[in-house]
């Protein structure tokens, strides 16, 4: 398997443009990248369609494009996953994400991020960023390019663990969001010394005294991070839930509930106010309002932190829950209400990001048409068909409808390996 060492360029296979342009890829590089070996390959807007057996290449084109808007990879944390196979035993090995994209301002930017092995036969990878040929930070990426992708694999958004749903939270906070992110990473370092810390405590060798400067910056942090989990959690329902109602015909309401393992309240007393719409005031407080808040329950829980060496509240235990006429859909849905739990969310996801970046993002569905009934299939089809590009990967064309294939640009995958299909091969 794998690209091979040819160059492949594929700039005018069925350029149709059905939409302005608007936020998009127009053009995209890739050397060492997972299968591909090499790739230059131009990007038409509205829906493209890529086909062929599983692991050809598909899902690395979408992980590329994922990647370059983000820095980060929805399927791995390990950056030498990324390498092409037949470069990971070079001496140095590398590879190299690029593109040529179209801002919501109209302007027309290169961006490229390579990852170049640090030392000989070390498993750390040093990431690049550039933009335009100038090195820039991961927080300069903000604004330019947005995407959402939709995974199989996103049902453990409703039947994961935790974790899951806080790393979907911290992705997609993080690509409209740098302050998020900066506090996220800070908070994870700082946690780190905190911890230690505790530990050091317990053991004698350290005083109490100690945690009042970490707890400082501890709980700075997380006035940030839960003020914005807040806010999008919030944000996310409102839209979902009329993805929601359609969906289910009428008869079930979606709500998402954010259950931090530390509640801010907005007299600062526990005491929960309600507005309106039935949801906590709690959730609309800002940064400066919870840090102190934060600080305070620290103290309160101080003695039993350091008898057990770790800080037991904060933003790194927070939960996300969806509800469906008020049961929980991790103990009490259906396999069938999950997926329209999901689906809801990632359209609300589309949207909301819409609305962050004036422009609606690069949507990447990743063999999700085949996971829903004709039903859910046709409307997740009907819904995307205004976004300006989309790129959907299938083994099947068949679960295609007609009217959507007529719309849209074919390539076949096969590895490494792009062609166009014409409308009479499909």
């Amino acid at each position: 398997m794998g690209g091979g060492r040819e160059h492949q360029k594929l700039t005018s296979i069925s350029h149709k443009t059905y939409f302005e342009p608007d936020m998009q890829i127009d053009y995209l590089s890739l050397k060492n990248f997972r299968n591909y070996a090499r790739l230059e390959l131009g990007i038409p807007t509205g829906p493209v369609v890529l086909h062929g057996e599983n692991a050809q290449g598909k899902t690395s084109l979408l992980e590329a494009i994922y990647y370059l808007a983000t820095s980060t990879s929805p399927y791995t944390n390990s950056d030498r996953q990324l390498i092409n196979w037949q470069v990971a035993n070079d001496i140095l090995p590398y590879a190299q994400v690029g593109a040529d994209i179209i801002t919501t301002e109209r302007i027309m930017s290169r961006v490229e991020i390579t990852l170049i092995m640090e030392s000989e036969g070390t498993n750390r990878f040093r990431k690049e960023l550039r933009i335009n040929g100038v090195s820039k930070r991961r927080s300069d990426l903000l604004g330019m390019i947005g995407v959402v992708m939709f995974l199989p694999q996103d049902l453990m958004l409703v039947e994961g663990s935790p974790s899951q749903r806080r790393r979907y939270l911290d992705l997609t906070l993080g690509q409209v969001d740098d302050e998020y992110t900066e506090a996220l990473n800070k908070f994870d370092k700082v946690l780190l010394q905190r911890n230690a810390l505790l530990r050091r405590i317990a053991a004698n060798y350290a005083s109490k005294t100690e945690l009042e400067y970490w707890d400082e910056q501890l709980a700075e942090c997380a006035g940030v991070i839960i003020a914005a989990r807040q806010r999008i959690i919030r944000e996310l329902e409102g839209l979902a839930q009329d993805y929601h109602h359609d969906i289910s015909g009428g008869r079930e309401d979606l709500q998402l509930v954010y259950q931090p393992s530390f509640e801010p309240t907005v007299e600062g007393d526990g005491q929960q106010s309600f507005n309106l719409f039935g949801m906590d005031l709690h959730r609309e407080m800002d940064a400066a309002e919870i840090a102190p808040q934060y600080r305070e329950a620290l103290l309160d829980n101080q003695k039993e932190e350091v008898e057990r060496g770790m800080t037991l509240i904060g933003p790194q235990r927070d939960d996300l829950r969806f509800m469906v006429n008020g049961r929980d859909l991790s103990m009490f849905g259906s396999r069938g209400q999950a997926r329209t739990g999901v689906l809801a969310i990632k359209l609300a996801e589309l949207v909301w990001m819409k609305e962050q970046f004036g422009a609606y993002p690069i949507l990447l569905l990743d063999e999700v048409v085949a996971e829903l009934d004709a039903r859910r299939r046709a409307y997740l089809l009907e819904q995307i068909k205004h976004v300006n590009q989309v790129l959907l990967t299938t083994t099947e064309l068949s679960v295609l409808t007609n009217g959507f294939l007529s719309t849209a640009t074919l390539w076949q995958v096969e590895e490494g390996q792009i062609s166009p299909i014409n409308s009479v091969d499909a």
